[in-house]
């Protein structure tokens, strides 16, 4: 008896449902996109890999450099942007990088004080005379590893960070190796010469990238002159080793290195329009070789590029995508991510959006459920996809509110 009320049942369910079937042809391309240039994100996923230039468009004596829009992580051109090679103190983006990440999470704080060590007290190259013993609070110490590159202030926040240099140097790989920066390597934190120790142009885009996300950064990298008290009645002066923050109008960061096995070396930044760019030239000849190729490559980056804001999160996709089986016949859609592209000055016409969804979608349906995406086109080449979700709950056209209860008394029962 069981059975043939079951089946009575199920039968009728099937009754109720509607046939699957073709829906009429409806418009789904996305609303015109904001017209607003948006702040820079903090911590953005690069849009495209490729560069959108094959080559450099002009001629540049240096062993390798990499020009990146920061908000998009978009590379504009590059040259031997993978060749690994020594980049001397460069390497301090990533200690510096380590510092401001443990001042966010809380694990030191910008006053805390550090007592230096004989180690750092000791280190060679660039320093600020830092002595054994020497108390200075790790603010200072930040603003000496930034503005004077002073190996002795880095290996002091290395030690305060980790216990030691080497100890830090296994973090800095770490770090390395969750951003993506597979030909890099760290022996120290300082950049000294150390066999095995090397990155390439595109990795130190990537690590100065994060660094230059952190709005604690600029508070110091600007500062052009500035005296250290030593607290025993001796001063040094610290003066920026990035002469790009005098030299070239929006400027605000950066971080220069060089030695014999290096060359010359900046990683530097500057923002114009609500764009920041990032020059990456690591090897040439001359400290200002280097300084004039960054001002030759941010020039062109500003003249011929800009951000356009494609689309926004929450954008409503106009029509509705049939719905087979359901309570509504349809269902609206939106865009669930935010896209901004850089593209030529007038070149917003070669962008193209274009959906890929399906023709019905079967209830339920949720709010929030992923059903297809618009692909995003710059000059016919796919450059990225923008997620489209439902906008509303659809429920499935089912029994008679009457016939519900008595099938799941049934269930429960059977």
């Amino acid at each position: 008896m069981r059975k043939i009320v079951a089946a009575l049942l199920l039968s009728v369910a099937l009754l109720c449902l509607p046939l699957g079937g073709r829906g009429e042809e409806i418009d789904l391309s996305p609303t015109a996109a904001p017209t607003a240039e948006p702040e820079p994100a903090a911590d953005p996923t690069p849009v495209a890999v490729a560069p959108l230039l094959e080559a450099p468009p002009f001629q540049c004596e240096c062993a390798a450099m990499l020009l990146m829009e920061a908000d998009t992580g978009q590379i504009i051109f590059e040259m031997n942007a993978d060749s690994p090679r020594p980049v001397a103190s460069i390497t301090k983006v990533m200690t510096i990088l380590l510092t401001l990440e443990a001042l966010d999470q809380g694990r030191l704080k910008a006053d805390d004080v550090v007592a230096v060590s004989p180690e750092a007290a000791g280190m060679g190259g660039s320093q600020v005379l830092l002595d054994a013993g020497e108390r200075q609070s790790v603010s200072t110490l930040l603003k000496c590893a930034i503005v004077g590159s002073a190996n002795d202030a880095a290996v002091a926040l290395a030690e305060a960070m980790y216990g030691s240099e080497a100890a830090c140097a296994d973090a800095m790989n770490r770090r390395a190796e969750q951003l993506g920066m597979a030909n890099t390597h760290f022996v120290n934190c300082t950049g000294l010469p150390a066999e095995g120790q090397q990155t390439t142009a595109r990795d130190v885009a990537v690590m100065s990238r994060r660094m230059f996300a952190h709005p604690a950064y600029f508070d110091y990298s600007a500062v052009w002159m500035e005296d250290i008290d030593h607290g025993d009645g001796r001063i040094t002066q610290l003066v920026n080793t990035n002469k790009l923050i005098k030299l070239y109008d929006g400027c605000d960061g950066g971080k220069t290195g060089s030695t014999g096995e290096a060359g010359y070396c900046v990683t530097a930044t500057a923002r114009r329009g609500g764009m920041r760019l990032i020059a990456v030239v690591l090897g040439a000849s001359e400290g200002k070789q280097r300084f004039a190729i960054a001002r030759q490559m941010f020039d062109y980056g500003f003249a011929n590029y800009r951000l356009y804001p494609v689309a926004q999160r929450g954008t409503r996709v106009k029509g509705q995508l049939p719905v087979t089986g359901g309570a509504a016949d349809g269902v609206t859609l939106a865009l669930d991510g935010d896209l901004t592209l850089l593209i030529p000055k007038g070149g917003e016409q070669a962008v193209t959006l274009t959906p890929e969804l399906p023709e019905t979608l079967p209830a339920p349906v949720t709010a929030g459920q992923a059903v297809g995406r618009v692909v995003v086109r710059l000059n016919g080449r796919e450059v990225a996809g923008i997620p489209v979700v439902a906008r509303e709950d659809v429920a499935a056209r089912g029994l008679a509110p009457g016939l519900r209860r008595l099938w799941e008394h049934w269930l429960a029962v059977g």
